[in-house]
């Protein structure tokens, strides 16, 4: 981050070699100390902090923002919205009506989500129903009906714990607890028309995680991560966008989520309510208690 950059040493050549086209006469030192002039465009980090503590006082700003202690100690949350899907950015005309709770992890127990997909009960009857259920929990995803339960393609189980190993929660809860962590602030960029500060955190095993976080609200705007395909041998980008932030019971929440992958918009979840710390029987994230026939 310090020192000049190749990018900034052609963009110095450029500006010299194109005052003296221009202008047709000065020396070569003059031209240098014109060209040096140019800001840079390195990330400027507050007097008196090193960006790695730029970095962590952002990420503990992030938390407060987000309802501190509230946040971190939250047991459960309940969502009802619907979610619209994309394919390579355009509209694929799929929308689905969803209920969610998802459990969040403690000393005894895993982090759990219960997703209930919302249909009509038919033509002739006015309604709605559940009749298949995914059950995510201890790193396996299960579809659950009245019939049984299954266990959801391993692709599919795999991308779901990568994003859960890569949220704004595992960045806080899991990767700043870890030994070897290293936390730099990178500067200021740009999300839908946001100013927003850039925190990098990178593991020991050389993973990363980058968060935007709003630059007066410090609530966490984006999220991206890089990971290898195994197949095509290169990174894919998996990004998360905020937006729409509601305090509910305290705790300001993002009712609109926009999901990106390679820079395509894959999905939308737009919630329409959300409740927090509701009761939730354990038996609701136990794959084996089947779904009740509706008549």
């Amino acid at each position: 981050m310090s020192g000049v950059s190749m990018k900034q040493i052609v963009v110095r050549i450029g500006v010299a070699v194109g005052l003296g086209l221009s202008l047709g006469l000065g020396t070569t030192q003059s031209l240098w100390s014109q060209a040096s002039e140019i800001p840079s465009a390195a990330p400027v980090t507050p007097a008196g902090q090193t960006p790695e503590q730029r970095g962590h006082k952002l990420l503990d700003e992030m938390v407060e923002a987000l309802g501190g202690d509230a946040w971190l100690h939250r047991r459960n949350m309940r969502e009802l919205g619907h979610v619209g899907r994309f394919f390579r950015g355009t509209p694929t005309g799929i929308v689905i009506d969803f209920t969610s709770t998802r459990q969040f992890a403690t000393a005894n127990r895993f982090e759990a989500l219960r997703v209930g997909f919302i249909t009509d009960k038919s033509i002739l009857l006015p309604g709605k129903k559940i009749d298949i259920v995914q059950i995510w929990t201890a790193g396996k995803g299960y579809e659950v009906t009245y019939k049984g339960r299954t266990e959801l393609p391993k692709d599919q189980v795999t991308d779901f714990y990568r994003r859960q190993e890569h949220s704004v929660e595992a960045v806080v809860n899991t990767w700043l607890k870890a030994p070897g962590v290293v936390v730099v602030y990178e500067g200021t960029s740009m999300v839908e028309r946001q100013l927003a500060e850039k925190v990098s955190i990178l593991s020991a095993e050389n993973d990363g995680v980058t968060l935007y976080l709003d630059a007066t609200t410090h609530l966490p705007l984006r999220r991206t991560f890089e990971w290898r395909n195994e197949t095509f041998k290169d990174f894919d980008e998996d990004a998360e966008e905020y937006a729409d932030y509601h305090t509910i019971q305290g705790l300001p929440t993002a009712l609109t989520i926009s999901r990106y992958h390679n820079g395509d918009l894959a999905s939308q979840t737009f919630l329409l309510k959300v409740e927090y710390d509701v009761d939730a029987s354990p038996d609701m994230f136990n794959p084996d208690v089947l779904l009740k026939k509706k008549q």
